[in-house]
């Protein structure tokens, strides 16, 4: 889990949490993702299922995954849930995944944001956890790099 203070309004961090363009930015160069929708990636996500390829630094297939999203709370605290699954590849091998991101005024201005991520690869959790705890901790970097920029 991932708890920040970002430098944006908690409106402008709401519909960055939502992008693909942010997904993709925050996840990059560990992780490139493609979309595998007929109309490509939407400029905001919509609730539902979204299917993506993902690859290891841009060179390793990681295989097909399904992004599934909700969105819950209100204006004081609002919630992305991913509760999607691997496909193929790599990211078939987790049994169970729940990524919440959620947003809320913070203190003297800004967005408190909190990023967590509950996962189950079988007997392969310990194995893949230092590798996922790693991609956290580049996104949390990459989240406070971009928030200034978000309008």
């Amino acid at each position: 889990m991932l708890k920040l203070h970002l430098d944006s309004s908690p409106d402008a961090a709401w519909r960055a949490i939502r992008s693909p363009e942010v997904f993709r930015a925050v996840s990059m160069p560990f992780a490139s993702f493609t979309s595998l929708e007929p109309d490509g990636f939407p400029d905001t996500w919509p609730q539902g299922e979204h299917a993506v390829r993902a690859s290891a630094f841009g060179l390793v297939g990681a295989g097909e995954q399904v992004i599934d999203l909700a969105f819950t709370g209100k204006r004081d605290a609002r919630l992305v849930h991913d509760t999607g699954y691997g496909v193929s590849g790599p990211l078939a091998l987790l049994d169970y995944w729940h990524h919440t991101m959620a947003v809320s005024p913070g203190r003297n201005g800004g967005t408190l944001f909190r990023d967590r991520v509950v996962f189950d690869a079988g007997v392969l959790t310990p194995l893949v956890w230092p590798a996922l705890w790693a991609f956290w901790q580049w996104r949390g970097i990459r989240l406070r790099q971009l928030a200034p920029t978000w309008t």
